[in-house]
């Protein structure tokens, strides 16, 4: 046998039991690699999702329901009725709020309608924060739209009092937006929807 120039190695005495217990080692670490790795993955994705849940949300929030509102409009006994509302986010923050149309719940006759800005902010009940259209104007509220951060609506009056309720003879195409602290009112021409013979 030839005599080597370098060094004696451990290994290179070694005995089946020293290769058996190195296996079995490494054995040992390539199993709890394998088991551990798993658990810390999903553990990471775990927090991952959490953190994006939490920064997103799972879902939008919803818009403020009007039903849950009492507002300021005094009905006496009759009480009051939305009678159209619709949600969007007009303040640009995020959040919707819900824009409604409200008026006496009287058996006949057109109430005056009055158009109400209602939020509702961390799980508080919803509440009225601003007035479009205050009921003492006398006016009657159709084409109500709520698009793109603006609140549009034709507003229906009377160009005097001898004129009938149920017939108002005004017409005027109205929007309003946020603007810095408040809604601004832009209108169109008031007009008038009587009819010539």
């Amino acid at each position: 046998m030839q005599t080597s120039a370098l060094p004696d190695l451990a290994h290179t005495d070694a005995k089946p039991v020293h290769w058996l217990a190195t296996a079995t080692a490494m054995a040992a670490v390539v199993a709890a690699a394998g088991l551990l790795q798993p658990e810390a993955a999903t553990a990471t994705a775990s927090a991952s999702e959490h953190h994006v849940a939490t920064q997103h949300g799972s879902a939008p929030a919803a818009a403020p329901d009007p039903a849950r509102v009492t507002f300021p409009l005094d009905c006496g006994p009759v009480g009051q009725a939305v009678a159209q509302s619709a949600p969007g986010d007009l303040d640009g923050d995020g959040g919707p709020e819900t824009v409604a149309v409200v008026r006496c719940a009287a058996g006949s006759g057109t109430p005056p309608s009055g158009v109400y800005v209602v939020t509702q902010r961390n799980g508080a009940a919803p509440r009225v924060v601003a007035t479009l259209v205050d009921p003492a104007q006398k006016l009657g509220v159709t084409d109500f739209t709520v698009r793109d951060g603006r609140v549009s609506a034709t507003l229906l009056g009377y160009s005097s009092a001898d004129v009938p309720r149920c017939c108002p003879d005004e017409l005027e195409s109205a929007s309003w937006q946020w603007k810095g602290n408040a809604f601004i009112k832009s209108a169109g021409p008031a007009g008038s929807t009587a009819r010539g013979a």
